[in-house]
């Protein structure tokens, strides 16, 4: 009975070391007395016992490996506290299982190296503006190493990029600094602006009122010239009348009596009007006529009381 099973346990156990059951997910690297024999892809596979054995396991799905901080000097010579993450997948066992010890530890040692090499080239502002390109250049360059280790850099991310306190206060001053000038510049701005409307509010305003005196001025114009045309047109046509009316029989006699008529209702009004008598020439000689008449009058009068 001890005999049978022992017998069916040694079965058992050649059956184990006989039959190979490979994961999805993996790959098995097989060696045959000590020498590498074949990949074996997932799946049921056969072995030969105490020949074959499997030497290496492999995860075939993307490994997510943390990069631990390290210190880089940037171009403009600022110490910068630097992490990050590589994304890398294994695409042949032999190599990544022959190739490199630890191709794990390879990739975070290469990823730290690349890493600082590249912020060396950038300046501070450069390494905070430029992400993108600072993981595409990190991936390219680790991608170039690890090809002989049979893995694949799919990519890589920077995480913190932490300057020194002193660099950090430096940069605060720095920026307080330019929101201040900012400020500034937007209030000098404004300002300009301002002067600028109201210069030009001045001008339009000194244009309206300018405009307007013109205008104005066109306007009188204008009214003075429909004035002076009414009034030479009511000219010319009294001129008119006049001349017709002294064409006609007595009409000079007529003309000769209005105006002596109008002369002495002129005179009596600056008669009226002024403190100082003035005597035209003509009425002294009206007035030495009237006083010849009286003359003669007596004279008449005194040689009819002498008959008498």
């Amino acid at each position: 009975m001890l005999a049978i099973t022992i017998l069916f346990l040694f079965v058992m156990f050649i059956l184990y070391k006989l039959m190979l059951i490979v994961p999805m997910r993996e790959v098995h690297v097989i060696e045959r007395l000590g020498k590498f024999r074949t990949t074996l892809a997932p799946g049921f596979h056969f072995l030969i016992p105490f020949f074959d054995r499997v030497a290496y396991k492999h995860d075939t799905r993307e490994q997510v490996l943390d990069v631990p901080p390290q210190s880089c000097i940037s171009k403009d010579n600022i110490q910068l506290e630097v992490d990050g993450l590589v994304y890398l997948r294994v695409m042949d066992g032999k190599l990544a299982s022959y190739g490199i010890e630890d191709y794990r530890m390879a990739a975070v040692n290469l990823a730290q190296t690349t890493m600082r090499s590249e912020i060396g080239k950038l300046t501070l502002s450069e390494t905070f503006s430029e992400r993108e390109r600072l993981n595409e250049a990190i991936v390219r360059e680790i991608d170039k190493a690890s090809d002989p280790w049979g893995i694949k850099m799919l990519r890589y991310e920077i995480k913190n990029i932490t300057p020194s306190r002193h660099v950090i206060h430096t940069l605060e001053k720095q920026m307080e600094a330019e929101r201040r000038k900012r400020a500034e510049i937007t209030l000098a701005s404004a300002e300009k602006e301002a002067t600028i409307n109201m210069s030009q509010g001045e001008r339009q305003e000194a244009i309206n009122i300018s405009e307007g005196h013109k205008q104005k001025r066109i306007n009188e114009a204008k009214g003075t010239a429909q004035e002076i045309a009414i009034v030479a047109n009511a000219q010319a046509e009294a001129m008119s009348l006049v001349a017709k009316a002294l064409a006609v029989k007595g009409g000079n006699e007529a003309m000769n009596m209005q105006l002596k008529e109008q002369f002495i209702e002129q005179l009596g009004d600056i008669m009226r009007k002024s403190d100082i008598a003035v005597v035209p020439a003509e009425l002294a000689k009206m007035e030495g006529f009237f006083e010849g008449i009286e003359q003669v009058t007596g004279t008449v009068n005194a040689l009819k009381g002498a008959k008498a």
